[in-house]
């Protein structure tokens, strides 16, 4: 399992740093675009949406406010949308500590999911493209803000098979330990710091952007252990086949939904 892995991470990690580093931000937004909502559809299956008259409508709900999110940059509306994504996740870290919530196969709950898949993926996509246009340093921020992601998740993973005892949440995600979480916060320091020095991050600015950092993969932590527990809630194993040993695309961007609209938000408060 975990030489497929691998493998699906190194043909997949060159595409998505290329897409990028090489596109402008106009047409990184829409390709970003179709990606968020393959994994929406991937969502609505997860929150019990079976009919595909309603799937599709609401894939076309979240195009129209992909489009009129696009209509309103530049304004205070971004800064708006972005905040209420880092507030949701706030949101999120509640509904993990009562994790039956929503459990129950009702369509009041079914609702409930589906509005809560906007509230992901919509401050998501609006981050990444704020990120991503963010002047002439964009598309650099941009990868740091995976890489970031990435590094954690690495970190998490070997960190938590080496020393990994204690459960970080055994009922939502018996794999994940806190021995991970700390691994996790030094692999995503380390690459912060290489990447704000590469950047020319002041060394004042970098202790708030290790700062935000932890905050960061914090998110990224808590939005895999959402989509964990709405699998749960699904009892499926992945959101999807799309990807050998890595399931659908809401299993691969789970972290990234969470941690973008944080590393946005905080980008702009240290004025980088």
């Amino acid at each position: 399992m975990l030489l497929q892995r691998t493998l699906t991470a190194l043909l997949l990690a060159p595409l998505v740093i290329a897409l990028i580093l090489l596109t402008p931000t106009w047409l990184f937004g829409p390709i970003v675009g179709i990606a968020f909502l393959a994994a929406m559809w991937e969502w609505t299956r997860l929150s019990g949406l079976k009919e595909t008259a309603p799937r599709v409508g609401l894939l076309v709900l979240t195009a129209i406010l992909f489009a009129l999110c696009w209509c309103a940059r530049d304004t205070v509306w971004w800064p708006l949308v972005i905040g209420i994504g880092v507030a949701w996740w706030v949101v999120v870290g509640q509904w993990l500590r009562h994790f039956a919530f929503g459990a129950a196969p009702t369509r009041e709950n079914c609702l409930m999911k589906l509005g809560a898949g906007l509230l992901v993926i919509v401050p998501a996509w609006v981050a990444v493209i704020s990120i991503h246009g963010s002047g002439e340093n964009g598309h650099w921020w941009t990868l740091l803000a995976l890489f970031i992601v990435w590094a954690a998740d690495i970190g998490a993973y070997f960190s938590g098979r080496m020393f990994g005892r204690r459960k970080l949440a055994p009922t939502i995600s018996p794999g994940k330990t806190w021995a991970g979480v700390y691994g996790a916060f030094v692999a995503g320091a380390l690459v912060t710091v290489g990447g704000g020095l590469m950047l020319g991050v002041e060394s004042g600015k970098l202790v708030g952007l290790l700062v935000l950092s932890v905050l960061t993969v914090v998110a990224s932590i808590v939005g895999d252990l959402l989509e964990s527990l709405m699998k749960r809630h699904a009892a499926v194993k992945d959101s999807g086949n799309l990807f050998p040993g890595h399931g659908g695309l809401l299993d691969r961007l789970d972290s990234v939904f969470a941690a973008l609209p944080v590393f946005a938000a905080g980008k702009l408060l240290l004025g980088l």
